[in-house]
């Protein structure tokens, strides 16, 4: 499940033409029980109510429905508790946990919880795409707050990330 999957189709209220939600930038890693994080997620801008759908329908079907989120009051302060996406309602619910400050837990139906870093929006592109690629690999040990931590540190950062057997950002 290393690939991103498909865009999302819907119909805006009262337009009645189809559009299509723009990708997500996600990445999954291989193994989906390889380590702290599962993958990682850069959302476009911090609303969740328009993140999340696209983030939903991307995933494989075979993982099942998507029935809750949880997410950290920190990156997501103005949250709502439930959010439409195609097809059903996801639950979201909110954590002041500091573990939980960069992450997204997501509840499927068939492979249980998944855990994404997520990249803030404003992430420079760099640094969101070497941490996309490094939370997918599978000689990752770090959690979410670490990684950011060292991408803010910059090349000090690099250079503990790779001494603690981290892939290291390209």
């Amino acid at each position: 499940m290393n690939a991103i999957t498909k865009p999302a189709e819907g119909t805006p209220p009262g337009d009645g033409h189809t559009y299509r939600m723009p990708l997500p930038r996600l990445r999954l890693a291989p193994d989906v029980s390889h380590g702290p994080l599962d993958g990682a997620w850069w959302p476009r801008c911090d609303a969740l109510e328009l993140e999340l759908p696209s983030l939903v329908a991307s995933l494989d079907l075979s993982v099942g429905t998507v029935t809750r989120v949880t997410v950290g009051t920190a990156a997501w302060p103005d949250a709502p508790q439930k959010v439409m996406a195609p097809g059903h309602v996801i639950e979201v619910a909110l954590t002041d946990l500091a573990a939980e400050a960069h992450a997204i837990t997501v509840d499927c139906g068939t492979v249980g919880r998944w855990k994404l870093l997520v990249i803030p929006p404003d992430e420079p592109a760099g640094a969101a795409a070497g941490l996309l690629i490094a939370v997918a690999d599978s000689g990752n040990s770090l959690s979410a707050p670490h990684l950011l931590t060292l991408v803010e540190s910059g090349l000090d950062g690099q250079a503990t990330w790779e001494s603690e057997g981290g892939p290291g950002l390209r």
